[in-house]
């Protein structure tokens, strides 16, 4: 641990700090969020709308090195991030619509979107020059975090809390009586599109730490752990915020010092976590009973 508070620390090593930041910032939306996703029961339909990201990562890159984009460039390598944004919005609204509008065959539909945006986006590092590794965006790398991209994390976590708070009561109503909620006037149809929307700007968040295909279970398994501790939401949006922020913090030690890939460490922690949270709440019901 102490190697690791010494890189933390080291002015020559700025990349532990990029991560750090990048990961606590992306903490407190995923812990709120991500009560959302799991009380609405939407993991699937989020999971689809974090794969489809890597079309518009692909895209960036694409035009980021046919525009002959330098690395001592303000923009290099933050025109993917910016294409993850638009690829994942897109998504979500095509997603969300299908699921509350399409007479086909929901998961069908779903599952055919989530395969064309991986596809996209694989054809696309394919083709983009000097480029052919997709694992740094699959699997998360904190070698490619900028400043840039912790100005852009912090404005999206920024605005990911204040709707997701803001709206606090009406994304309450529609996670657990969205019936009552129509009758009392609220749009729960446009809600549940923003939440997906909110949803997908959170996968953005994480994607250069942990990566495209383990971000949906730092989303939901913090989320998931809070939910056997508590009992109301809002106590377990701050249950999951704060064990978001511990798995983050001691996945970028452990994977430091263990040399080992940041994103699977920082997940397997999050799994062991939900596990002994599942555990501790077995026990208190069989004492209970």
């Amino acid at each position: 641990m102490g190697e690791f508070l010494e890189a933390l620390l080291d002015p020559q090593f700025p990349l532990l700090r990029y991560a750090l930041t990048a990961g606590l910032l992306a903490s407190v939306a995923f812990g709120i969020v991500g009560c959302y996703v799991v009380t609405r029961r939407i993991s699937y339909i989020a999971a689809a709308v974090s794969h489809c990201v890597l079309g518009g990562i692909g895209a960036g890159l694409y035009l980021q090195t046919v525009a002959g984009l330098a690395r001592d460039d303000p923009l290099y390598g933050a025109i993917p991030l910016y294409g993850a944004i638009a690829a994942a919005l897109v998504a979500a609204v095509a997603i969300g619509l299908i699921s509350l509008y399409a007479r086909q065959r929901e998961d069908t539909v779903i599952s055919a979107i989530w395969t064309i945006g991986m596809a996209v986006g694989l054809l696309f590092l394919y083709k983009t020059p000097g480029y052919a590794e997709p694992m740094v965006y699959l699997f998360g790398d904190i070698l490619y975090l900028t400043p840039h991209d912790l100005w852009l994390i912090a404005a999206l976590d920024v605005l990911i809390v204040v709707l997701a708070l803001g709206l606090y009561n009406k994304f309450l109503a529609i996670c657990f009586d969205e019936e009552f909620a129509r009758l009392r006037g609220v749009r729960a149809e446009w809600l549940y599109i923003l939440l997906l929307c909110l949803t997908a700007l959170c996968v953005v968040l994480m994607v250069r730490v942990v990566g495209i295909v383990m971000v949906i279970a730092l989303l939901t398994l913090p989320a998931a752990m809070a939910g056997q501790l508590t009992r109301q939401l809002w106590q377990m949006m701050l249950v999951a915020v704060v064990a978001c922020m511990v798995f983050v913090t001691a996945g970028l030690a452990l994977s430091f010092i263990l040399d080992l890939p940041t994103g699977p460490v920082i997940v397997s922690l999050a799994a062991v976590g939900y596990l002994l949270a599942a555990l501790v709440n077995r026990l208190r019901g069989v004492r209970a009973a």
